[in-house]
């Protein structure tokens, strides 16, 4: 299975992906640290794409479609989730086109939608941890101890990127790549959920949505 996961930042994508990948064994591939893992890495399209990155460019569709596919050929045999990729129409139908290439397809396109206020509200209160970059917030998902993960036990802080005047300049960002989700609204692949439900009703209707078997505990 190839799950593509839209929403905004502060919609809670990160949080329902862990789900995913604590209680079904799938992959995460989040565009940003793949990216910075294959710079750190030093492989071929890591420097390429460092080179873009330095100056502040978009990474190039062929160059982001060759690094998502190489991950989807490694973990061919587990169900994956796309995590910010496609981030344009050009990038989304490069993908179908190159996953039918090779006898593959989307299978679903979850679209966890809050309110633009909803994710200021929420970006201004979230805390991730060092270790792994577990999320967490101080209203809607606190720790069980103040300042510690509840996962790796390593120390949560705020990101300076967590502001609320740095989160409306992520949120126009975002708005940039509402074409995508309207090309898999209009391929009939998009749907929707209530990202401002309670985390574990929006889990409930994530696992709902994949057909997946509801966790027992």
């Amino acid at each position: 299975m190839i799950v593509v996961l839209l929403g905004a930042p502060g919609a809670g994508k990160g949080t329902q992906a862990q789900m995913l990948v604590k209680q079904y064994g799938m992959v995460h591939l989040s565009s940003g640290n793949l990216l910075n893992e294959e710079r750190k890495l030093g492989t071929e399209l890591g420097v390429l794409a460092a080179a873009y990155m330095d100056r502040g460019e978009y990474v190039p569709d062929s160059v982001m479609i060759d690094m998502i596919l190489s991950r989807v050929v490694v973990n061919s045999d587990r169900s994956i989730i796309l995590d910010g990729f496609p981030r344009t129409v050009a990038q989304a139908e490069a993908l179908d086109a190159a996953l039918a290439a090779k006898g593959q397809r989307i299978d679903a396109v979850p679209y966890i939608k809050v309110e633009r206020e909803a994710l200021l509200d929420r970006l201004g209160g979230r805390y991730i941890c060092k270790a792994a970059s577990h999320s967490y917030h101080i209203i809607y998902n606190p720790p069980r101890v103040v300042g510690i993960c509840d996962i790796d036990g390593s120390k949560l802080y705020q990101r300076p990127d967590d502001s609320r005047e740095t989160a409306e300049k992520r949120l126009v960002v975002f708005e940039k790549t509402i074409p995508v989700v309207d090309y898999y609204r209009s391929h009939g692949a998009l749907q929707e959920i209530d990202g401002e439900a309670d985390i574990e009703e929006v889990s409930r209707r994530l696992v709902q949505l994949l057909g997946l078997e509801q966790p027992t505990n």
